[in-house]
């Protein structure tokens, strides 16, 4: 059986980027892009760049408001916290770019 998990999104960043450092080291940027989704709603999707993979230089000013285009893999996390177990599916990019402003007409 043949298994692709290819994500490729653009849309924009809906919030502020968040940059984290775990325990171990790593650091991440976290992100919520949103993507239009037939018609005119947003679909709000969370984003991870982990830096070793995507390169801190990438993502350099990137902010709220900015269009992006964003390659990565669909990853599902399952967790316990106080309110029980739960799960997060986010988009785990492996690379992205920020797009030039679109020219008015």
């Amino acid at each position: 059986m043949v298994s692709v998990n290819v994500v490729v999104l653009a849309g924009t960043v809906a919030t502020d980027p968040v940059e984290r450092r775990m325990p171990s080291g790593d650091e991440v940027t976290e992100l919520r892009l949103s993507v239009p989704d037939g018609g005119k709603r947003l679909l709000p999707l969370p984003v991870a760049a982990w830096h070793r993979d995507v390169g801190k230089r990438a993502l350099e000013g990137i902010a709220k408001g900015d269009e992006v285009l964003v390659h990565g893999q669909l990853v599902r996390r399952f967790y316990r916290s106080g309110a029980g177990a739960r799960s997060l599916t986010e988009v785990v990019a492996t690379g992205i770019k920020k797009l030039e402003p679109r020219e008015g007409p």
